[in-house]
């Protein structure tokens, strides 16, 4: 399909796989063994532009676009997807703040996490919200002179133990609903009150999710984004396009569990012949191929709606959806194809199945995507009610 994509994004895609093969595999191994945040691979890949894909260039942002941020996210996730935790410093911590922050605070925190020189991190969902995000959100936010005093609890927040900067969303009226949430920028590192608790969930080592708790943590009010009462609003702006390429994630992990699937079925030798020369063997690779390839087009649609400041959200739900089930599917296809070696750490195999189901909840669970998709096409409610400018580099910012 690179044929068919305008001549940059192969280049990209070659980039970013130079950028694994020499910086990122090599120590991978030695980092997931220690625990310990690779701070000096998110630094490279800052300075090589990948975080700023969807910035534009006066914040610090490569301008690339939606499209090479998928690109990019796929070949990440295709090649060692325990790196794939790596676009938080290009995803909604840096979005929120450009799309809702006031020029002082774009000025001081958005080009050092597109830069890598620093981690960032969201914080939205609580232990009993789920998908309702907004109305089950128990975190509450006191004003007190010229701070915040934060109170409550978050659950699954990447890089929450790790994180300099980050979005922390609580309710500054809690008889408001989503109209009473505001979004406010952290610095973990600089204020008392926050504790992070990594949550084992079998994945990196290195790149982890946490639950967070908050005790009267410490938040100036210069660092408030927006007004009282706007959080909810910006952040789903800001997921909005995160959503039309988080599915590219999703897709890597299925093209790297086919990728590794067809070599063991062709290295693997039962009766005098390679596995792969089996016709369930060929049925289960054809099946993957087409899924793949279907699971591409969706998610390039999607970014490239994007890029062309389209309606994004129905698209990029049917992407999410679709590539997130063929996620899970191909791994699934895969680790019976390797039988008992599937379920070894020798082959990369079981990580990658444990990452598919990491997608079927991460930016809105499947039955979210498929309560949009099916009210859409029944006519209930047009998800693309709301759109307008949807791109970081067309809509601009919403306060200034």
């Amino acid at each position: 399909m690179d044929e068919m994509l305008p001549e940059e994004i192969p280049a990209i895609r070659d980039s970013i796989r130079r950028f694994m093969e020499t910086e990122v595999i090599p120590v991978m191994d030695d980092y997931e063994a220690r625990g310990e945040l690779p701070r000096d691979l998110i630094r490279k890949a800052g300075e090589a532009g990948y975080y700023g894909a969807t910035f534009p260039e006066e914040v610090g942002g490569s301008d690339m676009g939606y499209l090479a941020a998928a690109v990019l996210i796929e070949e990440i996730a295709r090649m060692d997807v325990r790196y794939g935790g790596f676009n938080q410093n290009g995803g909604n911590c840096p979005a929120c703040i450009y799309l809702g922050g006031t020029e002082e605070q774009i000025k001081k925190f958005v080009p050092d996490l597109l830069a890598g020189k620093t981690v960032g991190m969201m914080a939205l969902t609580e232990s009993g919200g789920g998908s309702d995000a907004a109305g089950a959100m128990k975190t509450t936010a006191r004003r007190e002179g010229d701070v915040y005093k934060l109170n409550g609890s978050k659950m699954w927040a990447t890089l929450g133990d790790e994180c300099d900067v980050g979005i922390v969303l609580a309710k500054t009226d809690p008889d408001a609903g989503a109209r009473g949430v505001s979004a406010f920028i952290v610095e973990p590192k600089k204020y008392p009150g926050y504790t992070a608790q990594p949550i084992d969930v079998g994945l990196s080592n290195s790149f982890r999710v946490s639950a967070v708790y908050l005790d009267d943590f410490t938040v100036p009010a210069e660092n408030m984004l927006g007004k009282e009462g706007e959080g909810f609003k910006i952040i789903m702006r800001a997921l909005q396009g995160g959503r039309a390429v988080i599915g590219a994630k999703a897709l890597g992990i299925a093209i790297g569990a086919y990728e590794d699937a067809v070599q063991y079925a062709n290295e693997r030798i039962i009766k005098g012949q390679p596995i792969g020369k089996y016709q369930m063997i060929q049925s289960q690779i054809a099946e993957m191929a087409v899924a793949i390839e279907a699971s591409r087009a969706l998610v390039y649609q999607a970014a490239r709606a994007m890029d062309m400041d389209l309606p994004t959200n129905r698209i990029a739900s049917i992407a999410k959806f679709h590539a997130s089930t063929t996620a899970k599917f191909c791994t699934d296809q895969a680790q019976q194809i390797f039988g008992g070696y599937g379920l070894s750490s020798e082959y990369r195999i079981a990580k990658y199945r444990r990452y598919a189901d990491l997608m079927f909840t991460g930016e809105g669970t499947a039955n979210v995507q498929k309560v949009l998709i099916a009210e859409d096409a029944l006519g209930y409610k047009v998800a693309d009610r709301h759109h307008g400018k949807t791109g970081l580099r067309q809509m601009g910012r919403a306060a200034g």
